[in-house]
C-alpha cells in the first residue's frame, strides 16, 4: 500500500507542477481512461481441450495521460494501471506492490516548422525529434502498432526522427535495449525480459526460473525445421519472450491524388545465446530447466521491407483497394536463413448506411516436405494482429502460430447509423495453412484450419463512454490441433467467445 500512495503523490506533483507551468504559458490536454472488459472465453486464442471448462472474468485498463505543449517542445506522460478484478485482495498487504506502469513519456522538440513565424528560416515544412518511451502507430498497423485491444498495449523506448515536406512525410527511428545500468554490469550483453517467476521442469514440477536463464516454453524441444531450440508454435509478434536488442525503421510515405503508397524499412536484431540447463533442486525427482543463456557477443539481424498501397477508385470514394507486400530475410532469433514474405488485397464497396469488403492475406509458412535449412516462417513483427486474423486470436498472438503459415480469405459488412452513434459489423475468416504440415505418422495434413465469425456492436453511450459487445465462434477443422501442437482428439473444434467492454475517455483542456 506504501507505494501505491507513493505513485499516487508522485503523479499528483506531477500534476501540480503541470498546472503552474500552464499558468505561465503552454496548453495542458489531460486524458484519462477507465475500460473494462468482461470475457466470457470457451475457446479463445486455442482450442479448448474437452477436460477443460471456460473461463469468465473482468480485466480493467486505468490509465490518465499530459500533453503539454509550449514554444518549440511537446511532451506527453501516460501512465497506466492494468489488472483483472479480484486480482489483488479487497485489501493488499505491502508485498503485494502494486501495477502502476509508465506506458508513455517521451517530448517531442520541434526543430524547422513552417507555420511557426518564430522560426525564421525552416528549409523543410516540419522537422522534429520525438525522445522516449512511445507508440509507433505507422498504415493499418500490420507491422507497426500500439496493439491496443490488449489492455497492456504496446510502446517502444526509442528515439524517433520526423520529417513532413511537399505532401512527403518520412520517420526514422532507433531503440537500444539494455537490462541495466549497474557499474559491475560489462560488455551489452542482453537479456530479454518479460519471463516468467516459474516454470515446469523437465520432471513436469513448476519451479523458480533460474536467473539469466530464458526457459523454452517446450522444455527441451527442437525446432525441426531448422534444428534450433523455439517456443511453442513461434513466431509471434513482438517476439514472444524474446524482445530485441535493437531496432531501426525508416517509413516513408506519399499522397498522389486518391492513393496513398508508403515503404518500410525494419532492422531488428536479437542477441545470441547458447542452450544451458539448470538441475532443480527437488530432492525426491531432481529434474532440469532447459533454456537460453543471453550471453554471446553479436547479434541475428532481420530485415523486413515493403509497400503498401491505399486508394479510392471512383469519384464518388466508394469503392476503395488496399494492396500491400512485404519480405523479410537476413536471420531469424535463432540464427537461421531468413526468406519469407506476406501479402494482403482488400477491396471495400460502400453504399448509403452499409460498407462491404472482401480480402486476402497471405503470410508464408514452412514446408514440412521440404529439406531446407532456410526459414520461411514470417513474422508479423510489432502489429496489431487482432484487426487482421479473426478477433479470436488464434494466429501471430501469445498462442503461436502454425508452423505452416496462414491464408487468410475474409469477407466483411458493417453497418453505421446516420448520426454515427451505432454501428454493428459481421466478418468471416476462412483459414487455411499456406504450406503444408505433417501429423504424427509423417503424411501431410488438411490445409483447412477452420472458419471463424465475429459479431461486433459499438454504441456511443454519450460522448466520452462508448458500450462494444462482441461474439465470436471458431468452426475449426482437425488439422487446427496439428497448427496449435495439441493432442488429436483431445480439443472441442468448437470454440466461443464473447465480450462486453466499457469504455470511458473524458478529456480536460487547460490554456
Amino acid at each position: 500500500m506504501k507505494k501505491l500512495t507513493k505513485h499516487v503523490r508522485s503523479c499528483s506533483l506531477v500534476f501540480f507542477a503541470a498546472m503552474s507551468l500552464v499558468k505561465a504559458s503552454g496548453q495542458l490536454t489531460v486524458t484519462g481512461q477507465v475500460r473494462t472488459r468482461t470475457e466470457y472465453r470457451n475457446g479463445l486464442g486455442t482450442l479448448k481441450l474437452k477436460t477443460n471448462d471456460a473461463a469468465f472474468f473482468t480485466s480493467q485498463r486505468s490509465r490518465v495521460a499530459f500533453n503539454y505543449k509550449t514554444g518549440h517542445v511537446i511532451l506527453q506522460t501516460s501512465l497506466q494501471d492494468v489488472r483483472v478484478w479480484g486480482q489483488d485482495a479487497s485489501t493488499i498487504s505491502n508485498a503485494d506492490g502494486s501495477k502502476l506502469g509508465l506506458h508513455e513519456a517521451w517530448a517531442e522538440i520541434s526543430l524547422a516548422n513552417k507555420k511557426d513565424t518564430s522560426f525564421k528560416k525552416s528549409a523543410v515544412d516540419y522537422f522534429a525529434v520525438k525522445i522516449g518511451r512511445q507508440e509507433f502507430v505507422y498504415d493499418d498497423v500490420r507491422l507497426l502498432g500500439n496493439l491496443d485491444w490488449l489492455q497492456q498495449a504496446r510502446r517502444h523506448d526509442a528515439v524517433l526522427f520526423k520529417l513532413l515536406n511537399k505532401g512527403w512525410q518520412v520517420d526514422a527511428a532507433f531503440a537500444f535495449n539494455q537490462n541495466t545500468d549497474g557499474f559491475n554490469y560489462n560488455g551489452t550483453y542482453y537479456t530479454p525480459a518479460n519471463i516468467s517467476a516459474s516454470v515446469k521442469d523437465s520432471k513436469g514440477f513448476l519451479v523458480a526460473t533460474p536467473a539469466g536463464l530464458v526457459p523454452l516454453m517446450n522444455g527441451a524441444g527442437i525446432s525441426s525445421k531448422v534444428g534450433a531450440p523455439s517456443f511453442v508454435n513461434a513466431p509471434s509478434t513482438n517476439g514472444m519472450n524474446q524482445n530485441y536488442k535493437a531496432l531501426q525503421f525508416l517509413y516513408a510515405a506519399k499522397t498522389f491524388k486518391t492513393t496513398k503508397l508508403t515503404g518500410l524499412f525494419v532492422a531488428d536484431h536479437f542477441g545470441k545465446y547458447i542452450l544451458d540447463s539448470v538441475q532443480t533442486s527437488n530432492v525426491t525427482a531432481p529434474g532440469y530447466v532447459y533454456g537460453r543463456r543471453f550471453n554471446q557477443k553479436g547479434a541475428n539481424s532481420r530485415f523486413t521491407t515493403g509497400i503498401l498501397a491505399n486508394s479510392t477508385l471512383n469519384k464518388k470514394k466508394t469503392v476503395a483497394l488496399t494492396a500491400g507486400v512485404y519480405y523479410q530475410f537476413g536471420n531469424d532469433r535463432d540464427g537461421a536463413d531468413l526468406s519469407a514474405y506476406t501479402s494482403t488485397l482488400a477491396f471495400a464497396f460502400t453504399k448509403k448506411k452499409f460498407t462491404y469488403t472482401a480480402g486476402w492475406d497471405y503470410v508464408s509458412g514452412n514446408d514440412a516436405f521440404s529439406t531446407s535449412t532456410t526459414n520461411n516462417r514470417f513474422d508479423p513483427l510489432y502489429g496489431t494482429p487482432h484487426k487482421f486474423w479473426g478477433y479470436m486470436d488464434y494466429f501471430y498472438v501469445g498462442t503461436g502460430s502454425p508452423a505452416g503459415g496462414l491464408s487468410n480469405a475474409y469477407a466483411k459488412i458493417k453497418y453505421g447509423s446516420k448520426n454515427k452513434r451505432f454501428t454493428a459489423g459481421l466478418d468471416y475468416h476462412y483459414f487455411s495453412l499456406a504450406s503444408d504440415m505433417k501429423d504424427g505418422s509423417g503424411n501431410a495434413i488438411e490445409k483447412y484450419l477452420g472458419s471463424e465469425f465475429d459479431f461486433v456492436t459499438n454504441y456511443a453511450l454519450n460522448k466520452i463512454t462508448t458500450i462494444e459487445w462482441g461474439f465470436s465462434v471458431m468452426a475449426a477443422g482437425k488439422s487446427m490441433e496439428y497448427a496449435k501442437g495439441i493432442t488429436p482428439g483431445t480439443a472441442n473444434l468448437t470454440g466461443t467467445w464473447s465480450y462486453l467492454m466499457i469504455n470511458i475517455r473524458p478529456e480536460f483542456l487547460f490554456k
